[in-house]
C-alpha cells in the first residue's frame, strides 16, 4: 500500500481511440500500476464513451490472451516457437500451391484491422499468395451500402459529411440503425433533431434508439424498400419533391418515379404495416426542415436486396435534395473499428489499394508499379465473403485458409455450414487474440498484438484517417500482424524489405498506392496525424487539407450528377410459411461487440448479458407456452438455438430478435439464410423464417 512518503507510481499517458465502433471515439491510456481509461474531448464522442470503451483495458491483461504460437499434433493444440510455427505455415502453404494451383490458398480479413493490415493483407495474398481468393467480414457489414453508394454518387464514403454536421439538422431519418446500444455517444449527435420533433426512427423493434424517436417506423422485416419507396411517393405526390435540384443535379429520376408511382402509401401500408399518416408525416418532416439527413446501417442493407433497400432511402434523399447541400446530406453508419478504411485498400475480392477495382487496366498498373511487380501477374477478382467459405475444402474451393481479425464461425450465416466447411480444409492459419471459436479449429494459431500494444491508422465513419498509437508493450511472444505477413512472405521466397513490418513504413507505400484512387490517401502522413491535423480523404496532396464534405460541388460520376436507380419491393428471400410462421431479425446489444470473442472475455459486460435470448411478443409466446425466461428453441430450414425468453410488448407479433454475439449452439446465425445480395453478395441477416417451440425439458 502506497504511503505518504512513497513515490507515486510513474503514469504515461496516450492519446488514442477506441478498439471497437466505427465512431472511434477518442480517449486516453494511462499505464503505470495499471492501464486506466478516459475519455477524450474528440468531435466524434465529445468526451463520452460506451460501457465497451470504459472496459476496454481489460481485454489487454485478460488471462485468455494468447502469448505463444500453438501448432496442431495428434489433434491437440500445442505451444510451439514462432520460428517452428512460421517454418510450417509457409512449407504447407507452399505443397498446397504447389499441387493444386495459387487458388488453393485462401485468405479472409476482417474490418477492425488497421489500414495498414488491410492494405498488407491484400498485398500478400495477391503478391506473395499469388491468389485471387481474399475477402473480409466486412462484405457481411458495408457492402450493399457501398455498393449503393458508388451507383448514386460515383463513390463510397460512409458519412460524407462531419459527423458533428448533424448537430445542425432538424429533421433526421435513421433507418436500421440502434445506435443507443451499438454506439451510444453517437446518439448525442442527434439530439438537435429530437428536440425540434424531427427525430425518424426506422426499426422493427422498438429499440432503445426508436424510444427516443418523435416518430417511429415499425415495417415488418424485409419490407424496407416498400416503406422508402411509400415515403418517397408521399413526397412527390404531396409536393414536397425539389424538382430544381433533381433538374440540375440528377439523372433518372423518370424511371425511378415510374415504379415509384405505384407505391401510393395506403398500398405500402398493406406491405409494411406502417400507416399511411405515418408515411406521409415522415415526407413532410424531412421536407419541411431546413436541414435534413437520411441515414442508414445495418437493419437496411443485410438483406438479399440491401443494394436496392439503400438505394430506395438515397432516391429519397436525392427527391429532397439532400446529398451535395451543406447542413444536409445522406449517409451510411459504418459497423466496425475500420469498416472504411478496411474496404479501400484491397482487403475485398474486387479491390486493390485507393478503392481502385481490381479488373481496371490502369488501377493494376498503377498498384504493381509500386509493389515492384508485373500487372499481369496479380491475379483478378476472386469470391465473394460467403461464396469463399461455402466452397472451402470442396473440389473446386481452396485447401487452406489464413483469417486474419474475424471469427467466422460465429460471424457467418449458416454458420453449421461453414464450420463443416473450415473442417474439411487441409489446412487453416489464424491469427488472433485470443482462442475465439475459429482458431479452436485451426491447425496453427498465431498470437498477435491488440489496438494499444501497436501503431496504426483506423478510418472512421466519416471518412476521417486517425491515428491509433501505441500505449504499451504486448506480452512476451506476441507480435504483430505486420510482422506475421513479414515473416511469412520472406518465407515464401518474396524479397527482404517488400512486406515491411513498420507500420509507419508501410503506410507510406499505402499512401503511393492509393494516390490518384477515390480514397486517396497520398497526402495523409503519420507526421500530419501526430500534429491533429483532421484529414478527411480523399487527401491527394501532403499541402491538401482534405475533403471533410464530399459532393458540394458535384457528385463523382461524370457530368458531376447523381443518379436516381430504379429499384421495386420483392421483399425477403424467404417469406414466413405455415412451417415458419414468424420472422427472425438479428442485431447487437449494449454490451457486446460483433461475435462477442472479446466482450465475453470482459467480466462487467459478460456478466450483464452472459447468454442468447430471444425477445418475444408476450401474446406470441403466449401461443407457443412459453414464459417469461423460459427457454424457447427458436428453428429454421437450417438449424435451431435454444434462448431464453424475453416477453416484450413492444415486438411486432410477427417477429422475434435474437442477439448474435454467443458461440457454439447459442449461435443466432444458425439460423441465418446465406441468400446472397446479386451486386454486394451481401448475405441476408436481417430476416429469415423461423418458428417457437418449447424447449424440451423447459420449466
Amino acid at each position: 500500500m502506497r504511503t505518504a512518503e512513497s513515490p507515486r507510481p510513474t503514469r504515461r499517458t496516450v492519446d488514442t481511440h477506441c478498439p471497437y465502433c466505427a465512431l472511434q471515439c477518442g480517449m486516453t491510456l494511462s499505464r503505470g500500476a495499471g492501464t486506466e481509461v478516459a475519455p477524450r474531448d474528440f468531435p466524434a464522442n465529445a468526451g463520452g464513451l460506451c460501457q465497451k470503451g470504459w472496459t476496454a483495458p481489460a481485454l489487454l491483461t485478460s488471462p485468455a490472451r494468447l502469448t505463444t504460437p500453438l501448432v496442431r499434433v495428434a489433434g491437440e493444440l500445442r505451444p510451439a516457437s514462432w520460428e517452428a510455427a512460421l517454418d510450417l505455415v509457409a512449407s504447407r502453404l507452399l505443397e498446397i500451391r504447389a499441387e493444386h494451383g495459387p487458388d488453393a490458398v485462401a485468405v479472409f480479413g476482417g474490418g477492425g484491422l488497421t489500414n495498414e493490415k488491410s492494405y498488407l493483407l491484400g498485398k500478400f495474398a495477391r503478391v506473395a499468395l499469388g491468389t485471387s481468393q481474399i475477402d473480409y467480414n466486412g462484405r457481411f457489414c458495408m457492402s450493399s451500402a457501398a455498393a449503393a453508394g458508388v451507383r448514386a454518387f460515383g463513390v463510397d464514403r460512409g458519412l460524407p459529411f462531419p459527423l458533428t454536421d448533424l448537430a445542425g439538422a432538424d429533421a433526421v431519418l435513421l433507418a436500421g440503425a440502434n445506435p443507443a446500444e451499438t454506439m451510444p455517444p453517437f446518439l448525442q449527435h442527434l439530439r438537435g433533431a429530437g428536440a425540434k420533433g424531427g427525430l425518424i426512427v426506422v426499426d422493427p423493434r422498438r429499440t432503445p434508439t426508436a424510444e427516443q424517436a418523435n416518430l417511429h417506423l415499425a415495417p415488418a422485416p424485409g419490407t424496407d424498400l416498400a416503406l422508402a419507396l411509400g415515403i418517397l411517393h408521399a413526397a412527390v405526390a404531396d409536393g414536397h419533391m425539389r424538382q430544381s435540384y433533381a433538374d440540375e443535379r440528377t439523372t433518372g429520376f423518370e424511371a425511378a418515379w415510374r415504379i415509384a408511382a405505384a407505391y401510393w402509401p395506403e398500398q405500402v401500408e398493406r406491405i409494411t404495416g406502417v400507416a399511411a399518416a405515418d408515411q406521409r408525416r415522415a415526407a413532410e418532416l424531412l421536407a419541411g426542415a431546413r436541414n435534413a439527413y437520411v441515414l442508414t446501417a445495418r437493419g437496411t442493407e443485410q438483406h438479399a436486396t440491401g443494394t436496392d433497400t439503400v438505394s430506395a432511402w438515397i432516391n429519397l434523399a436525392l427527391a429532397l435534395g439532400l446529398p451535395g447541400t451543406r447542413g444536409s446530406g445522406f449517409g451510411c453508419l459504418t459497423g466496425q473499428g475500420n469498416g472504411q478504411g478496411g474496404r479501400e485498400h484491397g482487403q475485398k475480392a474486387d479491390q486493390l489499394p485507393g478503392y481502385r477495382k481490381i479488373d481496371d487496366p490502369a488501377a493494376r498498373e498503377h498498384v504493381a508499379g509500386v509493389w515492384g511487380v508485373r500487372a499481369d501477374s496479380l491475379p483478378g477478382p476472386g469470391r465473394s465473403a460467403y461464396e469463399l467459405l461455402d466452397v472451402l475444402g470442396t473440389e473446386h474451393g481452396p485447401r487452406a485458409l489464413l483469417v486474419f481479425g474475424s471469427n467466422v464461425v460465429v460471424s457467418a450465416p449458416r454458420s453449421a455450414h461453414v464450420t463443416e466447411r473450415l473442417s474439411a480444409l487441409d489446412f487453416v492459419v489464424t491469427a488472433d487474440l485470443v482462442l475465439s471459436e475459429t482458431s479452436a479449429l485451426a491447425d496453427v494459431v498465431l498470437p498477435v498484438t491488440q489496438w494499444a500494444e501497436e501503431d496504426g491508422t483506423m478510418t472512421n465513419l466519416e471518412g476521417r484517417v486517425l491515428l491509433r498509437r501505441k500505449a504499451l508493450d504486448p506480452p512476451v511472444g506476441v507480435r504483430t500482424d505486420l510482422a506475421v505477413l513479414a515473416g511469412l512472405a520472406r518465407r515464401l521466397g518474396q524479397p527482404e524489405g517488400r512486406f515491411p513490418a513498420d507500420a509507419e513504413t508501410v503506410f507510406t507505400e499505402l499512401r503511393a498506392a492509393s494516390a490518384g484512387g477515390p480514397a486517396d490517401y497520398s497526402g495523409v502522413s503519420y507526421d500530419r496525424l501526430r500534429a491533429g491535423e483532421a484529414l478527411y480523404w480523399p487527401v491527394p496532396g501532403e499541402a491538401h487539407p482534405g475533403t471533410p464534405r464530399l459532393f458540394l460541388d458535384g457528385f463523382a460520376h461524370p457530368g458531376g450528377r447523381a443518379r436516381f436507380v430504379p429499384v421495386r419491393h420483392t421483399g425477403p428471400a424467404e417469406p414466413p410459411d405455415e412451417r415458419y410462421p414468424l420472422h427472425a431479425t438479428t442485431g447487437r446489444v449494449l454490451q457486446h461487440y460483433q461475435s462477442g470473442a472479446q466482450t465475453r472475455l470482459v467480466d462487467e459486460l459478460n456478466d450483464t448479458v452472459p447468454e442468447v435470448f430471444v425477445e418475444v411478443h408476450p401474446d406470441t409466446a403466449e401461443r407457443a407456452g412459453l414464459a417469461e425466461g423460459g427457454l424457447a428453441l427458436v428453428s429454421s430450414r437450417r438449424g435451431a438455438v435454444t434462448a431464453r425468453v424475453r416477453r416484450v410488448g413492444s415486438m411486432r407479433r410477427d417477429v422475434v430478435f435474437l442477439p448474435f454475439h454467443f458461440p457454439g449452439e447459442a449461435r443466432a446465425n444458425l439460423l441465418t439464410n446465406p441468400a446472397l445480395d446479386p451486386v454486394s453478395r451481401m448475405p441476408e441477416f436481417k430476416v429469415c423464417a423461423v418458428r417457437l417451440s418449447k424447449e424440451d425439458g423447459a420449466e
